[in-house]
């Protein structure tokens, strides 16, 4: 899981920047937006933050984090924010968005991990499933055992693996604007998809098809999108025993007295299996910072100091009580002085 070590790419525009940024000045409050799972670790931050310096404390809004990126790179300047979190890595087409825009030099940062989790009420037995069977329950199309693909006929688990429930597929889960669902059809369903040699193949003849095959989640009723408030979700999964949903570790963390994490592939979604990678579905969070508006906007520089500070996102830090799995020590050092050094991003 640990990422390469990023490293400066050229920075152009700055004078551009520069000009532009100017009517920053007037907000005296930083303007945090993005994922609804980085959400309540930058809130947690953001109010901390608000105590125990000079500071306003940051407004942080959960837009998603494909939400958050558009706005984060529409352009520099007073009404566009600051900085955006986001439970993926940040697409190229986003960074050239952000060029496009006049966003020139951003700096990123890894904050640390998390697992994703397909849940249920603790009213019900906890799942057990494989990539398989989520791919099997969830995509639009599937093998039909004759190297033949179907449109989904599923419509009980049973009906996926003979050893599950005979309950009705009914998932809740995050819409194609959030960075949850683009990490879940990636790690999970793809991860089911490609369990299937000849589907494994397509990837090298026809990456475009095995790639709508592994991502197309169905659009039958199996799959409903629930938006981007988890706690919604997890509301809903105490109303309905029978349905499950897919949210980031922190909230089953949360909210483990209510909902139960299903094993996958064999391993249960806790603290140490994400930590070690024995958990299948897990992904690393990041929060981006516009370096045009450091300076600008008053203690963007010092939230960045205490969200990267070891007392937030250490192994023993405040964060880790809320469901961030921290990273080694040797990545939190890389990042910490990439926000120290407003390093620019490199794809």
């Amino acid at each position: 899981m640990v990422q390469k070590k990023l490293t400066l790419m050229a920075l152009a525009g700055i004078a551009l920047a520069s000009t532009t940024v100017g009517a920053a000045q007037a907000r005296d409050q930083i303007r945090i937006v993005g994922s609804s799972t980085v959400f309540p670790f930058s809130t947690t931050v953001a109010e901390e933050f608000g105590r125990s310096t000079q500071f306003k404390t940051p407004v942080v809004e959960s837009t998603g984090s494909g939400g958050g990126l558009k706005l984060f790179c529409a352009g520099v300047g007073e009404s566009h924010p600051d900085i955006t979190n986001a439970s993926r890595r940040i697409k190229k087409s986003e960074v050239e968005l952000c060029d496009k825009n006049g966003v020139k030099e951003i700096v990123e940062v890894k904050i640390g991990y998390d697992g994703i989790v397909l849940a249920n009420s603790r009213k019900s037995d906890q799942f057990e499933l494989s990539l398989r069977d989520i791919f099997l329950a969830l995509a639009k199309d599937v093998p039909n055992g004759e190297g033949k693909l179907i449109a989904n006929p599923y419509k009980t688990w049973k009906d996926v693996n003979p050893s599950l429930p005979d309950s009705e597929i009914e998932v809740l889960g995050p819409p194609p604007t959030s960075g949850t669902r683009d990490a879940f059809v990636e790690l999970a369903m793809e991860g089911g998809c490609k369990t299937f040699d000849w589907i494994k193949a397509m990837k090298k003849s026809d990456k475009k098809a095995y790639k709508k095959l592994c991502h197309t989640v169905r659009e039958d009723g199996a799959y409903i999108e629930a938006g981007e408030n988890d706690n919604l979700i997890v509301q809903k999964l105490d109303a309905n025993p029978k349905a499950l949903g897919i949210f980031g570790f922190s909230f089953l963390d949360q909210n483990a007295d209510m909902i139960q994490g299903s094993k996958v592939n064999g391993a249960s979604p806790e603290f140490e299996k994400i930590a070690d990678g024995s958990y299948a579905i897990s992904r690393p969070l990041y929060f981006y910072v516009k370096a045009a508006h450091v300076g600008k906007v008053p203690g963007i520089k010092e939230y960045m100091a205490e969200f990267t500070s070891e007392k937030a996102w250490g192994p023993e830090g405040y964060l880790t009580d809320k469901g961030l799995i921290p990273m080694p020590e040797d990545e939190r050092a890389e990042f910490r002085k990439g926000t120290e050094t407003l390093a620019n991003l490199s794809m």
